[in-house]
């Protein structure tokens, strides 16, 4: 019996159980295999025993099946190596496992390849399919514009915001008072994009030119005229001074006339065709601020009377430079016959400054010295030379403007002289008063040219010519 013990123990171990347990590299050491071997020398198991070292060994392999992740066939080669069944070959092709294997390891699904085999990274779809001709996005990052034929570029310009709005047109309209071409205004507002903001430039050259003078008025309105139908359409126009007339209540704490002007610009914007005529017919009625009723019937008023006149172009007089030479040297007349008869001098200020041609100037001072000149009586004289000097202090008259006045006169002396014998007394006279006054300067008043007394030959000289 012990030979037999000896045997079994030291002899060539066959292929089964404990053969396979020794290729586990003994992972699980809770029994060992002197107690295995001690149980079939004694070789009375007992069924409990024989069931507890079958699932022992079932355990043991579904460990190793977990630990290495793979679906091969030993896990039927134990089952069936523990029940007595015949092992299937580890390296046959059945026996391996498939590393590329599509079938799914977790045991879900039918283990069929995901979209037919046409999904994936890298696929290009399945066998047979037809794409559809995609249409090219010219916002796509590789679009490729030389492949497209012609291209046209355009300049996005983005719409301006209320704040830059006002920021942008207030220079473009002052600049436009100093040249008057309207033309200039048209092309930098068409470089622009108001949006649905464009209106807002109408309202703020109105409210501009309410703060300038009578001239920047007449300009507003010529380029509200040539503008109307090109940038501005009649409703763009419309929505403006309705604007302006919900804004009367606030213009008038800067502009008092602000009414009777707005009246005006409605009265020449309707002559002018820039609003339609029934503008004025909407607010009837429907009215309750005074100030806004003052305007429209100032306006209603204007072209109830100039209803024969197309345009009503003298609403505010004929502006500073743009009014004729003719026109000018009238006014000038005027002005100083009605000083010499009134003898208010403000009012020949107010005059001359209405007028707004400050580069002309000299015309007045030419006209003052060709009138004392043609007077008779020293009152022309001395009131001349007082309205020349308030002029001079205020500033009114500039020194290079008092120059040329003289100037001309000193040049046109001889012709004058041929209708006033006493020119040249009556001249030196007035410029020694005016230099007296601080009015022209000692140079100014040297150049004054004098006639030089000439005595000729008589009888009882001997023949002699008298210095």
């Amino acid at each position: 019996m012990a030979t037999e013990i000896e045997a079994w123990t030291t002899g060539p171990q066959n292929d089964g159980v404990f053969s396979l347990e020794q290729k586990q590299h003994e992972e699980d050491r809770s029994y060992g295999s002197e107690d295995l071997n001690e149980l079939e020398v004694n070789g009375n198991w007992t069924p409990q025993e024989k069931a507890l070292h079958e699932a022992r060994l079932k355990a043991k392999a579904k460990r190793r099946l977990r630990k290495s992740s793979s679906r091969d066939s030993t896990r039927e080669s134990l089952s069936d190596s523990v029940s007595g069944e015949p092992t299937a070959d580890p390296h046959s092709p059945k026996g391996k496992t498939a590393v590329n294997d599509r079938k799914s390891r977790t045991g879900k699904g039918r283990g069929l390849p995901k979209k037919g085999g046409a999904g994936g990274k890298g696929v290009w779809g399945a066998a047979g399919m037809v794409y559809e001709v995609e249409e090219l996005d010219a916002n796509d990052p590789n679009y490729d514009e030389s492949a497209q034929g012609d291209t046209v570029y355009a300049t996005v310009v983005p719409e301006l915001d209320e704040r830059e709005l006002e920021k942008t047109i207030n220079p473009i309209v002052q600049e436009y008072f100093e040249h008057g071409d309207t033309k200039e205004v048209e092309m930098l507002l068409k470089e622009l994009n108001l949006g649905h903001h464009k209106y807002e430039f109408s309202s703020l050259a109105v409210s501009l030119s309410l703060e300038g003078k009578a001239s920047h008025r007449e300009l507003t309105s010529r380029l509200l005229s040539d503008l109307s139908g090109k940038v501005l359409s009649e409703s763009d126009m419309s929505r403006a001074f309705d604007k302006m007339l919900k804004e009367l209540p606030d213009l008038i704490l800067d502009t008092p006339e602000a009414p009777q002007m707005l009246g005006q610009f409605i009265a020449r914007a309707i002559a002018d065709h820039a609003i339609p005529m029934s503008f004025l017919d909407c607010y009837k009625g429907k009215v309750d601020c005074d100030h806004a009723r003052a305007a429209l019937d100032r306006a209603s008023v204007l072209l109830s009377m100039k209803r024969e006149i197309m345009r009503l172009d003298n609403v505010w007089g004929v502006g500073g430079g743009q009014r004729p030479v003719k026109h000018l040297i009238k006014e000038m007349n005027l002005l100083l016959k009605e000083y010499l008869v009134s003898g208010v001098l403000s009012e020949a200020e107010r005059c001359l400054r209405d007028l707004e041609v400050p580069h002309f100037h000299h015309e007045l001072v030419y006209e003052a010295v060709v009138m004392v000149l043609e007077s008779t009586g020293d009152a022309a004289l001395q009131m001349m030379v007082k309205l020349l000097k308030i002029f001079w202090k205020t500033g009114l008259i500039t020194l290079d403007q008092m120059n040329r006045g003289f100037q001309r006169v000193y040049d046109e002396l001889p012709e004058i002289s041929l209708d006033v014998p006493h020119a040249h007394s009556i001249m030196e006279t007035f410029v020694d008063l005016c230099y007296q006054e601080q009015v022209i300067t000692k140079q100014l008043r040297d150049s004054c040219p004098t006639r030089g007394r000439k005595r000729f030959v008589s009888e009882g000289d001997g023949g002699l010519v008298k210095s």
